[in-house]
């Protein structure tokens, strides 16, 4: 059995994770909208990550993987890479764990996702998305300075901290015909799908890219991951190359399906988000609702859940798309 193999968590690792971040991660409010429910002729429900400490959903992967380092990888600290919500969730839950933190983030991350970072005390290693390669910068870190990497999707203790949130949200609405998450590297849905499967399990779990960059999709296609050049879309979050092996792998086993959706639609769910909803949402965190919203998802007549991802988009950028 590979190495992949034998590290997949299991939904015992999402309670393990619900227990180590408790008091600590909000338990995030899950909103209704009539107007949403009346445009898909579904009872949607909005587990709003874009409520969570550092506006996203990922400072429960992080929080999570930082508790559960020992002592002594404690005392010399973590590096990780990341566009910006997973540099900033492990800044911050570093600086609540006193565990130092260095994060490689691309030099064309948005400033609020940056400045956020090293405001929560963050390292900042800057290089170029395009020309170089974040993982190898990560490795030679952790090998030169004995830091232990999380990486921002393919590490069993941040799948499993990402999975309390579709955890929290069943436990609090009850079974759901579908749920639908947001997808980058997979993460998020391969935690959430540990959590639906144990809680609800006629739950179809369905995973949301952004058009431009449907990794996941094709993966799952092809039956192994395949690789694509890095996408180009208003969805920052989710412009991932390649799933993991440890996401990549639960995603095959419990994921329904992967669809996507066009950058335009993002708009428009951002605008209804603003307009009807009064919460503010980032692209990425756009793309489940957005599913649901277009008809990329079938909904109509059931209970449907939504993972809101996040809301760290820059009043200026979010100004711009609506304008």
């Amino acid at each position: 059995m590979d190495q992949a193999q034998v590290s997949l968590p299991a939904y015992a690792d999402v309670e393990a994770a619900a227990r180590r971040i408790e008091g600590i991660a909000h338990r995030t409010p899950v909103l209704t909208s009539r107007t949403a429910n009346a445009r898909t002729g579904a009872e949607l429900f909005f587990k709003c990550e874009n409520l969570q400490r550092v506006g996203a959903f990922k400072f429960r992967g992080a929080l999570n993987a930082i508790r559960a380092l020992d002592p002594a990888q404690r005392s010399r600290g973590v590096v990780a890479f990341s566009s910006g919500n997973h540099a900033q969730a492990i800044a911050c839950a570093g600086a609540l764990e006193g565990v130092r933190t260095v994060i490689v983030m691309p030099t064309d991350a948005p400033a609020l996702k940056l400045a956020a970072t090293k405001g929560y005390g963050g390292e900042v290693v800057l290089y170029d998305r395009y020309k170089e390669d974040r993982e190898a910068i990560g490795r030679r870190l952790a090998e030169q300075q004995g830091l232990a990497v999380i990486p921002p999707f393919n590490h069993p203790d941040v799948i499993a901290g990402q999975g309390t949130a579709a955890k929290e949200l069943i436990e609090e609405v009850g079974p759901l015909d579908l749920l639908l998450v947001c997808l980058g590297g997979g993460g998020l849905t391969s935690g959430c799908a540990l959590a639906a499967h144990a809680l609800s399990p006629g739950c179809r779990v369905v995973g949301v890219e952004p058009e431009a960059g449907n990794d996941v999709q094709q993966s799952l296609a092809a039956g192994r991951i395949v690789s694509i050049p890095v996408p180009k879309s208003i969805a920052d979050g989710a412009l991932t190359a390649a799933p993991g092996p440890i996401t990549f792998a639960l995603m095959r086993k419990l994921v329904a399906e992967v669809v996507t959706v066009p950058d335009a639609a993002l708009v428009e769910t951002m605008r209804f988000f603003v307009e009807r909803m009064k919460i503010v949402v980032e692209p990425t965190g756009c793309l489940a609702a957005a599913a649901a919203f277009t008809g990329a998802v079938p909904v109509a007549g059931r209970r449907v859940g939504i993972i809101v991802s996040g809301g760290n988009v820059d009043p200026r950028a979010l100004a711009g798309y609506l304008g």
